[in-house]
């Protein structure tokens, strides 16, 4: 068990009365110059909530980080960039809060939609980040796969285990749907959403891991791949075989973003 402390629903933005949940170490074992990780929910950009972030985070904090949790506006009432610019703002307030840790030490992780949400933070904010099955091919996606009809009613049932997600995204109705929903159906929009055309040389470093044959297809790891190192950005990625989606392969995941984070945070220095 880890020794931590929880605090639930701090209101981090005001116009949009998002919260946040807080998970810090022990005061005792708390360093200021520690650092902290945005921890990004997934579900599709349309679902999902910062209370199914709970294990993932007691794993960060026994490592020594802080850990936030923020809730963002969901799609489709909410399109992009709505979601990139609450998680701004949730960094922003981090790094403005009175919690002990080196500012300079700032990372975010995230799986599935928080996947991508997370690579976003890499992008603007320059700041390290994992990424485990990140949606990230997008417009490219839609464009290639013009037969497929989008539906929801593929869809995992809600709550799922992320173990029993076994669906695979390399034709599947239900990936394109919620791809389009993240941006109402507006192609020229999905265009801006897309990862793959704002990777810059200030890009910060990016981890990625995926299943070979789940929802997020492998293409949107291999296609940003090559974008991080043609602009020379440090990028790690591990396949992994099988259909695991997310937090699925946590266990095998784990230490190598234990090891990524504390390679670009210096978590002991």
């Amino acid at each position: 068990m880890v020794d931590m402390i929880e605090t639930k629903d701090v209101l981090f933005d005001e116009i949009h009365q998002l919260k946040l949940d807080v998970y810090q170490p022990n005061p005792s074992s708390i360093k200021a110059n520690g650092a902290a990780i945005i921890d990004i929910h997934g579900g599709g950009w349309f679902k999902g909530d910062k209370s199914s972030e709970g294990n993932l985070a007691s794993h960060l904090v026994g490592q020594g980080y802080l850990v936030i949790v923020p809730n963002y506006r969901l799609a489709p009432d909410n399109p992009y960039p709505a979601a990139v610019e609450d998680i701004e703002t949730a960094y922003q307030w981090l790094k403005a809060s009175d919690y002990a840790f080196d500012r300079s030490k700032i990372g975010a992780m995230g799986m599935s939609s928080g996947g991508n949400l997370s690579v976003e933070m890499a992008i603007s904010e320059h700041i390290p980040v994992a990424s485990w099955s990140g949606i990230i091919d997008l417009d490219e996606w839609v464009d290639s796969h013009p037969t497929v009809k989008p539906s929801p009613n593929s869809a995992p049932a809600p709550n799922t285990n992320p173990d029993q997600i076994d669906q695979g995204g390399d034709d599947d109705a239900y990936y394109k749907w919620f791809v389009l929903n993240y941006v109402k159906g507006d192609l020229n929009l999905l265009h801006d959403a897309s990862l793959l055309h704002r990777v810059t040389e200030s890009t910060a470093p990016v981890l990625m891991c995926n299943s070979l044959d789940e929802l997020a297809p492998v293409s949107g790891v291999q296609k940003l791949q090559t974008q991080l190192l043609a602009h020379n950005v440090p990028c790690e990625t591990i396949f992994y075989a099988g259909s695991r989606h997310g937090e699925a392969y946590l266990n095998d995941a784990m230490q190598p973003t234990f090891d990524f984070f504390n390679q670009y945070l210096k978590l002991n220095n």
